[in-house]
C-alpha cells in the first residue's frame, strides 16, 4: 500500500471492497495518462528527471495505455483507484523512475485533473450528438413545415400552428442545451494540477506550461478550492439533467402523436415494441424509456450535489462519489440522444388525421376576438361574446362556423357579414406575422437558419 510506512496493519478486506473506485473510474484512463506525461515533462524541464527517466515514462505509460486499449490490462482492486494501478504497473514496468512520477502531485489534483478533462472530453461529444439530434429535428420539420396540427394549451385543443413549427421549437431548446454545456466547458476548463492535496507543493514545477500541454485555458488560483471544488461536475449534470427534461417533454409528445386517439404520427416498427400478451401492440417504448430516464438524470445531480453540500475544504473521501453519476448521465445522455435522432429520421406524420384534428373551428375562437378587436370592440368584451357563441355552438351541437348570421347577431350586433373570413385557416397563419409566430415565412426564414447553423 502507498501509504504502509504510518501503518502496523493491513487494510481490511472489506474496507477496500468498500473504498475502491477502480471498478468504474478506469474509464479515465487516458487522462490519467495524460496527465501524467505533461506532469513528466515538467518534472523533466525542472531538472527532477532525466531525459532517459522522461523517456522511459512517457513509453511505459503509452505501453500501458496501449495494453488498457486492447483490454490487455489487469485492474487490481487493492491497489484502490485507476491512478495507483497505473502508477504501480509504470513502476514494475521501469524501475525507480517510474515511483518519481508522483512528486509534486497529489491523487486529489491528480483526480480532479483527469475528472476536468473527462468531463471537457464528453461535453464535446455531448454537444456533437445535440446537433445530431437538432439536424433530424429540422429535416422533419422541413417534411412537414406547413403541415397544420392543433397546439395544446392543458392538453386542450388550443390554436392551430404546425408541425414545421412545433418540431422546431426543440430545436431552440436543444440550441440552449448546447450553449449551456459549452459555458460549462469553458468554466472547467482551468487546470488544477500542481494543487497538491491542499497546499500546493515545495518543489514547483510549471503548472502553466503542464496546462498548456493539456489543452486548459489556464491554471486554478487556490490551491484549496481546486481540490475541494467539484462545481464543474454538478454544472455538468444540470445541463445533462435539462437535456433529459426536453427529451421527455419531445417524448411525451410524440407518446401521444402516435396514439390511436390522435393518429398525428408513426413511429417505425425498429424504433417500438410489441407486446408480450397483447398481438396488436405497438409501443412507443424509445419515449417512454427516455422520459423514464429523465429522473435518473435528476437524481444523478441530486446525489452529488448532497455528496459535496456538508464538507469542510478540501478533500474528503465523500467526493470520490462524484464519479459513477457523472459516467452515468454522460452514458445515458449519449445513448439517449442517439436512438431520438434515429427515430425522428424515421418517424412519418399522417396528414389526414392531422387535417381532421385542426378543422375543429374552435382552434380559430381567439382569432374570433381578435375580429371583433378590430372592429373596435375592447378586448375583454370581444372574450365574452366569442365565449357566448362557443356556448350556444356546443349547446346546440352546430359547429362554430355554421352558427347562421342571426345566431352570432343575436349574441352582438358587431358580428358582421364577413365574420366567417376568420374561419380560414389559411389566412389565420397568414396574420400571424409577428417574430415567433408559426407563419409559413417565419418558419421558413427559421429553418433556413437552422439549416445553415447545422450544415
Amino acid at each position: 500500500m502507498m501509504w504502509s510506512g504510518r501503518f502496523s496493519q493491513p487494510t481490511a478486506d472489506l474496507v477496500l471492497r468498500y473504498g475502491e473506485s477502480v471498478s468504474y473510474d478506469w474509464k479515465l484512463y487516458k487522462h490519467d495518462i495524460a496527465g501524467s506525461i505533461a506532469h513528466a515533462r515538467a518534472q523533466l524541464r525542472a531538472g527532477m528527471l532525466t531525459q532517459a527517466e522522461f523517456d522511459a515514462i512517457e513509453s511505459g505509460l503509452r505501453g500501458i495505455e496501449a495494453d488498457i486499449d486492447a483490454g490487455q490490462f489487469h485492474w487490481s482492486q487493492k491497489l484502490e483507484d485507476v491512478h495507483m494501478n497505473i502508477e504501480s504497473e509504470l513502476t514494475r514496468r521501469i524501475g525507480a523512475a517510474g515511483a518519481k512520477l508522483h512528486t509534486a502531485r497529489s491523487r486529489n489534483d491528480q483526480v480532479a485533473t483527469d475528472t476536468r478533462l473527462y468531463c471537457r472530453a464528453q461535453i464535446d461529444a455531448c454537444m456533437a450528438l445535440v446537433h445530431d439530434l437538432q439536424r433530424a429535428l429540422v429535416l422533419k420539420a422541413a417534411e412537414y413545415a406547413e403541415l397544420r396540427i392543433p397546439g395544446y394549451t392543458h392538453l386542450q385543443r388550443a390554436q392551430p400552428v404546425t408541425v414545421g413549427h412545433h418540431l422546431l421549437a426543440y430545436v431552440e431548446m436543444l440550441a440552449r442545451d448546447a450553449e449551456r454545456l459549452g459555458d460549462c466547458r469553458r468554466r472547467l476548463n482551468i487546470c488544477p494540477l500542481g494543487s497538491g492535496a491542499i497546499a500546493g507543493s515545495t518543489i514547483n514545477l510549471d503548472r502553466a506550461g503542464i496546462a498548456a500541454e493539456l489543452g486548459f485555458a489556464g491554471v486554478t488560483e487556490n490551491s484549496m478550492d481546486a481540490i475541494a471544488d467539484r462545481d464543474y461536475v454538478m454544472e455538468t449534470l444540470f445541463c445533462l439533467a435539462l437535456i433529459g427534461t426536453h427529451l421527455s417533454r419531445l417524448s411525451e409528445d410524440l407518446v401521444l402523436w402516435s396514439s390511436a386517439e390522435f393518429g398525428f404520427a408513426t413511429l417505425s416498427d425498429a424504433h417500438t415494441t410489441g407486446s408480450s400478451l397483447m398481438p396488436q401492440k405497438k409501443n412507443p417504448d424509445v419515449c417512454e424509456l427516455t422520459r423514464g430516464k429523465s429522473g435518473r438524470l435528476y437524481g444523478n445531480l441530486v446525489s452529488v450535489m448532497v455528496a459535496v453540500k456538508g464538507l469542510p475544504l478540501t478533500y474528503n473521501r465523500d467526493l470520490q462519489e462524484d464519479k459513477e453519476p457523472l459516467f452515468d448521465s454522460f452514458e445515458t445522455v449519449d445513448l439517449a440522444l442517439r436512438v431520438n435522432a434515429e427515430m425522428i429520421a424515421a418517424m412519418r406524420l399522417n396528414p389526414e388525421r392531422c387535417a381532421a384534428a385542426v378543422s375543429d373551428p374552435l382552434l380559430l375562437a381567439t382569432d374570433l376576438a381578435d375580429y371583433l378587436v378590430r372592429r373596435g370592440v375592447p378586448f375583454r368584451q370581444a372574450h365574452e361574446l366569442v365565449g357566448k357563441a362557443v356556448a350556444v355552438a356546443v349547446g346546440s351541437g352546430t359547429p362554430l362556423n355554421k352558427l347562421s348570421l342571426a345566431q352570432f347577431r343575436e349574441i352582438s350586433p358587431e358580428y358582421g357579414e364577413d365574420v366567417y373570413s376568420v374561419f380560414s385557416l389559411d389566412r389565420a397563419m397568414s396574420l400571424r406575422t409577428n417574430p415567433g409566430a408559426p407563419n409559413p415565412d417565419n418558419t421558413a426564414r427559421r429553418l433556413a437558419y437552422w439549416q445553415a447553423k447545422l450544415a
